[in-house]
């Protein structure tokens, strides 16, 4: 859950980073807590993030002041491309400084091990 911690740290403590990044990032979490179970004993039982501190799109929503660099990068053939799509288009709208790539790719280390060298050129 590296992407997602990435960028609801920065987010959430936008005074301590100058920048995050996500690697197909789980970007909607309150989405996929609401449809499975399995996230319980990361959230807790029934839990509902939807509208909370750990609702990145809520975050987005609701932030101000100046954020932290973004960068964001998920393959088309990634299960969590939706989310990031999701993510990136909120993003947008609300101006956030977010640096987006997409391309063919899974969630593997093979699109990973690509992707970083980029965040690292980014940073």
């Amino acid at each position: 859950m590296g992407g997602y911690g990435a960028f609801k740290l920065a987010l959430r403590k936008p005074e301590k980073f100058a920048a995050a990044a996500s690697l197909s990032g789980a970007l909607d979490m309150a989405d996929r807590v609401r449809k499975d179970r399995k996230y319980d004993n990361a959230f807790g039982d029934h839990a509902v993030l939807e509208g909370t501190e750990n609702d990145l799109l809520h975050l987005v929503k609701t932030a101000e002041g100046e954020l932290p660099r973004l960068f964001q990068a998920c393959g088309t053939e990634d299960f969590l491309y939706e989310d990031n799509i999701r993510f990136k288009k909120l993003a947008e709208e609300r101006g956030l400084d977010l640096t987006y790539e997409e391309g063919p790719g899974d969630h593997n280390w093979a699109y990973w091990d690509m992707k970083i060298q980029r965040v690292l050129e980014w940073l």
